[in-house]
């Protein structure tokens, strides 16, 4: 090994580590301040989700882009340019002086995230051999459970002392270190055989996502007419049809969907997908039920965020022997019923609730989560081929942030459908609505319990005890050819 290639593993999984910090630590740190926000910005709290479904909309959108970009521009000016896009994007979102603004430049946020963090991911699986990957993505994975840790906490101490707007200015010296270690330590990568870009998919999938998306959020607001969005939400299944269509026959799509006929894969992604249709709108409920429902400061209600992050990351350390125990199956099953009775249960939070009831239950919502999130992520990639692990990474990453969209715009919007044309300044009757909603959310929870149903005991067994299935080479050979049909 020369020195060059011992310095560039000794310090690139710094470099994405500390990407990863900024994207995680920003994407935290803002649901904390949406009270804040609202106040300033003179809007309802309910609202401000744009600011925090824009952001995640765009990651959706942009993230399987990212690929195509790195194996085109080389993966050290793409991770340089998605830094300083994600800087530059936090002043604004800091500068901004109404709602739209701080929406657009969560939006252009959310872009240079989305380069950020796939292309960051795709230098170290071509740095590392595998018997060393894994040790450096754990490194990596580590400031991603220690932005949510001390994302709430930080945002609340800053709302508390000082101004929304300087959650956003933390992100500028972050972005500076995080461009001076790409320049000195990060390789360049280029794809050796760059694929064309699939701009028609991109604009079906893309305007697709982006309409419905926004459909879901206004619904209930009276922005639109009935007749008016119900025409606009048939044209964005339209255009998500005709993606499907397109993608079927483009040699080079943008998504391969041709491997959602491997089972674990598919169920992974969907009952991900539906999973996070209940959990999503946690992070941002929570924070309302906190500060206007419980009244209490924005400091405290950090706090009370910060069980269910250390919860996690301790959990992170048993989940591989629960599942090479239980099997995948039997955890998902379970663990997702579990984590709708603690989504449940958070309806019985209300004034004079003990501190350390909330605390005990938000332990528990951490640890239940990890254990979800890990197995449903570990789990799609135990039937692919290796060489559609890249596709698969992206069509994961883009679902997964859909999810997490239209899981807050789901939270928001049956919400608001409970509280009606009650005023939101109105704390008793903000928090039955908020009651009402964890008690909607648990039930959708435990109800995608039955995605997990079809899978097979032994489904995983790969990854959780290291064995291989008969079945998975099957299946990946009729995705082969079905794709090359």
């Amino acid at each position: 090994m020369s020195s060059q290639e011992s310095i560039t593993k000794r310090y690139l999984p710094w470099v994405v580590a500390t990407a990863l910090f900024m994207e995680q630590l920003d994407s935290t740190i803002v649901n904390t301040a949406i009270p804040s926000m609202a106040a300033s910005l003179m809007v309802t709290p309910l609202s401000l989700k744009a600011v925090v479904t824009s952001y995640i909309l765009s990651l959706a959108v942009a993230i399987p882009v990212s690929g195509w970009m790195a194996d085109r521009y080389g993966t050290r000016r793409v991770f340089m340019t998605a830094i300083g896009i994600f800087t530059v994007a936090s002043v604004l979102c800091g500068l901004s002086v109404n709602s739209p603004m701080l929406v657009a430049s969560r939006l252009l946020q959310g872009f240079g995230a989305a380069m950020m963090m796939p292309v960051g991911r795709l230098t170290i699986v071509r740095t590392f051999p595998k018997a060393e990957l894994l040790t450096a993505m754990n490194f990596v994975i580590i400031p991603a459970l220690i932005g949510p840790l001390l994302g709430p906490t930080v945002g609340g101490l800053i709302v508390h002392w000082m101004s929304w707007r300087e959650i956003f200015f933390i992100n500028v010296p972050v972005g500076l270190v995080a461009i001076w270690l790409a320049h000195k330590y990060m390789p360049d990568y280029k794809g050796d055989e760059p694929r064309p870009l699939d701009v028609m998919g991109l604009i079906l999938f893309g305007t697709g996502v982006a309409l419905l998306s926004w459909l879901l959020e206004i619904f209930g607001e009276h922005r639109l007419d009935i007749t008016s969005w119900g025409v606009l939400f048939v044209i964005s299944i339209c255009l998500l049809a005709a993606y499907a269509w397109h993608a079927t026959r483009e040699q080079f799509p943008l998504l391969r969907l041709q491997l959602f006929r491997i089972r674990t894969f598919r169920v992974s992604v969907l009952g991900g997908f539906f999973t996070r249709l209940g959990v999503g709108g946690l992070p941002f409920l929570l924070p309302l039920l906190y500060q206007l429902g419980l009244g209490l400061p924005a400091w405290q209600s950090g706090l009370l965020m910060m069980p269910s992050a250390a919860a996690a990351m301790f959990m992170k350390f048993f989940s591989a022997r629960l599942l090479a125990k239980f099997g995948y199956r039997q955890v998902l099953i379970v663990n997702t019923a579990m984590i709708g009775v603690t989504i449940a249960m958070f309806s019985f939070v209300q004034l004079g609730t003990p501190l350390w009831a909330i605390v005990m239950l938000s332990l528990c919502q951490g640890f239940f989560n990890s254990l979800q999130f890990s197995s449903m992520n570990s789990i799609a990639y135990a039937d692919v081929d290796q060489k559609d692990s890249g596709m698969a990474s992206t069509m994961a990453s883009s679902m997964q942030q859909l999810s997490m969209s239209f899981g807050l715009a789901c939270g928001s919007l049956i919400t608001g459908w409970y509280l009606g044309d009650m005023p939101q300044t109105d704390r008793v009757v903000l928090t039955s609505a908020l009651h009402h909603a964890f008690l909607t959310l648990a039930g959708l929870t435990i109800l995608s319990a039955g995605m997990f149903w079809t899978l097979k005991k032994n489904d995983g067994e790969s990854i959780s005890r290291g064995t291989k299935t008969a079945e998975a080479g099957t299946v990946v050979a009729a995705t082969e050819q079905s794709a090359a049909q």
